[in-house]
């Protein structure tokens, strides 16, 4: 029996949406690292494409379908893809990929070289249309800060502080140029410290005073992150923001900058 397609009936409302799809899809995917292997982890997933002023509807499981036959080698370029091919399966002007997700790195602690997965939130953005295509990566970067005003000014010690560092660019005219292990990598240099999943006492003693030789503001830590970026022509613009859970105030500290490459690049 053959059944209605609904969704490709006629509507004469004359309404065309900017987005329709699907979000919150939690799905099993394999992201590409910086150094050619594969990482397991879980997304979180919105697809969407716009719709026209005649069609009633969009057949959502066509985003599943195209999101379940490129899941096993995430990078740039495929993200990019998926959303070409959401676009011409759903035969629309436009389409958007979004996914956000755990991403592992093994890190060595700097005394004993223990090793340990350390966790970074990181999430990739496609969109695809007429107009051509475009990609932010985002990373979100756990991070340690000493307040240079409290080392100043006290007799003894300073206060320090978790805090986070979150990185959006949008690459140049290779995407494949960039990913998140290198906005990590600068993140955590812009801090007074990298934080560990796995610290011996030789390596608490050594993070804490080389934190405390290198005391930073949230105004240094995106200051030293944009000084990083900008100096690169693979990136078209980004945007940085820091953020310190005080451990002193009952308020959360925070700074931030944006930057777009001149016209004919940087």
């Amino acid at each position: 029996m053959k059944l209605q397609d609904v969704q490709a009936t006629h509507d004469s409302r004359g309404i065309a949406l900017d987005e329709v799809g699907v979000e919150g899809l939690r799905y099993p995917i394999l992201v590409a690292d910086g150094q050619g292997s594969k990482r397991e982890t879980v997304a979180t997933v919105a697809m969407s494409v716009s719709l026209g002023d005649k069609i009633k509807g969009a057949h959502l499981s066509r985003f599943v379908d195209v999101l379940h036959s490129c899941r096993d080698q995430l990078t740039a370029a495929s993200v990019v893809a998926i959303a070409e091919q959401v676009r011409e399966r759903m035969e629309t002007s436009s389409a958007r990929v979004q996914m956000s997700f755990p991403y592992f790195l093994e890190r060595e602690a700097p005394a004993t070289g223990a090793r340990a997965f350390v966790e970074y939130v990181c999430a990739v953005t496609a969109s695809s249309g007429t107009y051509g295509n475009s990609l932010i990566l985002s990373a979100e970067v756990p991070v340690t800060s000493v307040c240079p005003c409290s080392k100043t000014i006290s007799d003894r010690g300073a206060h320090n502080q978790r805090g986070r560092i979150i990185i959006d660019t949008i690459p140049a005219e290779h995407p494949t140029d960039i990913w998140f292990d290198e906005l990590i990598d600068i993140a955590e240099s812009a801090a007074s410290s990298p934080v560990y999943a796995l610290l011996k006492r030789p390596d608490e003693r050594h993070v804490t005073m080389a934190a405390y030789d290198n005391p930073v503001f949230v105004e240094d830590m995106v200051r030293n992150v944009s000084q990083a970026l900008n100096g690169s022509r693979r990136i078209q613009s980004y945007r940085v923001r820091a953020v310190n859970d005080e451990s002193i105030h009952n308020h959360a500290a925070y700074a931030a900058v944006s930057w777009t490459a001149p016209t004919g690049g940087v």
